[in-house]
């Protein structure tokens, strides 16, 4: 059955104009004290009042409904009798006369501004009495003096008022600034790294802010950079460094740089693409001439100055592919886990000339070799240094270069003394290559973990992630010292 608006003359019905709401009449509210019965009562009979329908019976009230035309906004709550909503007032629709309700609108809205300026000036007073050093206020002190003036009220506050509110609000200044600086302490930002090596060496293994900020100025303008960026471009490349060193979680460095982690990755994966790509320049492979000049005297005393390169194989364990094939191709009987495998080099002076791409645990050091492209920069004359698992004699020799590795002892009962002596040479200064290694392990620790299928993915050039990460974290060990002493 419709609802009907009760207001004489008023022809709103519920299912027609359905963008309106109806209210029921107030009832009279029996168990919340004496005080609230007579309030609801007194509210009850001030809508029949406003109504003034003599049709209206008492057995019809339940069913009696009032549309939101005859309201300015909405009935008011109760207790809020001075609301001019308290009772219907709008559009009533009979002959006698209503106040308009713009006047009891406007006293309303002077009431509640008492009301709220009242209350500021006790938090005020209540403020200084907790937190001033002056003599606690007497109430006959303060002069509070509130006069009506059409629809404004003006309240005076004596000076000894005033100037205690002007001392605490140089006391909360102070404190806003002295805040302000310890966050700008903590924030991951230049002035956070500047002239402290010690903080650009742990969160980012370079070994001072000069070569943070030579590599930033170097890569800056390939960062991408919006006008909804919440970072800018030096905190973006903080997070890839900071990620690549101490492989921290992205909710770790979300919480750190006050960003989502999304946004991390989002960072992370755009900057290490610009990283390897502006790095690449970093592993170099040196000339003859080159390496003659920087030749340690280790080197110069066993092998002349023909030493080229030393290699040497490392893996990057990852977590278990689902593919069959790839976990098959992945698998390191070595490392008895699923691995990627790259080749590196190194020249002698300690500077990582050569990093292959990413190749399955499964792969051989000689097939490893042979395909990474590292013996098409041999020149005829060179020397390599490498382990007893590159069988790489015949490959070497193609090229008019020479490979040399510790001797076997298969089918002798001991090594003669011409083969100890050349193994000892060989292995005191293939050692650096697993120095290098073992640097590169250590300065950058997301080489250490186990890493996730995230980063096995290709993008457009059919470049793996970890390749990427792999060459930057190699780039970057180039600009540190060498392990590799001249003399």
């Amino acid at each position: 059955m419709p609802s009907f608006c009760a207001v004489f003359g008023c022809s709103n019905r519920h299912d027609r104009e359905n963008d309106r709401s109806y209210y029921r009449l107030p009832k009279v509210i029996t168990h919340q004290g004496e005080q609230t019965k007579k309030l609801s009562q007194d509210r009850r009979e001030k809508w029949l009042s406003n109504i003034a329908r003599d049709d209206l019976k008492p057995s019809s009230y339940d069913n009696l409904r009032i549309c939101s035309d005859h309201f300015i906004k909405k009935p008011a709550d109760l207790y809020d009798q001075l609301n001019p909503d308290w009772a219907p007032t709008v559009k009533m629709g009979h002959i006698r006369t209503f106040m308009s309700p713009s006047p009891s609108k406007s006293r309303y809205n002077r009431s509640l501004n008492r009301s709220v300026r009242k209350q500021h000036t006790a938090a005020a007073m209540s403020l200084l009495e907790l937190r001033c050093s002056t003599p606690e206020l007497e109430s006959e002190d303060v002069d509070v003096g509130v006069m009506e003036s059409g629809t404004s009220t003006q309240t005076d506050i004596d000076k000894n008022l005033l100037t205690a509110i002007e001392s605490e609000l140089q006391v909360l200044q102070k404190e806003n600034r002295e805040m302000k600086a310890m966050l700008e302490e903590k924030k991951l930002d230049e002035s956070f790294f500047r002239n402290d090596s010690a903080k650009v060496k742990y969160y980012t293994g370079l070994p001072d802010f000069t070569v943070l900020q030579a590599l930033y100025h170097y890569v800056e303008p390939d960062i991408t950079l919006t006008h909804k960026s919440a970072l800018n471009k030096f905190q973006k490349l903080i997070i890839v460094l900071m990620k690549l060193r101490l492989n921290t979680s992205n909710l770790d460095l979300a919480i750190r740089f006050g960003v989502s982690d999304s946004t991390v990755s989002r960072v992370f994966q755009s900057v290490i693409d610009v990283l390897s790509v502006a790095l690449r320049p970093l592993i170099h492979w040196p000339d003859r001439e080159s390496l003659k000049k920087t030749m340690p005297m280790s080197f110069r005393t066993h092998f002349g100055t023909k030493v080229s390169v030393i290699i040497d194989c490392f893996e990057v364990f990852m977590e278990r592919p689902s593919n069959l094939k790839a976990r098959a191709e992945t698998w390191s009987n070595y490392k008895h886990s699923h691995t990627a495998k790259y080749l590196i080099g190194i020249a002698p002076q300690g500077v990582i000339s050569f990093i292959s791409n990413g190749y399955g645990g499964r792969a051989s050091d000689k097939t490893i070799t042979e395909n990474s492209g590292i013996l098409d920069k041999l020149v005829p004359g060179d020397l390599i240094l490498a382990d007893r698992g590159f069988d790489i004699q015949e490959s070497v020799g193609t090229m008019c270069a020479q490979v040399y590795i510790p001797a076997f002892t298969k089918g002798k009962a001991q090594l003669g003394a011409l083969d100890v002596e050349k193994t000892r040479r060989i292995a005191n200064s293939r050692i650096h290559v697993e120095r290098v290694i073992g640097l590169v392990r250590q300065k950058y620790q997301i080489l250490s973990s186990k890493v996730p299928h995230d980063y096995l993915q290709t993008d457009e050039d059919k470049t793996l992630a970890l390749d990427k990460i792999v060459h930057v974290c190699c780039a970057l060990t180039n600009m540190c010292n060498s392990v590799v002493p001249f003399n």
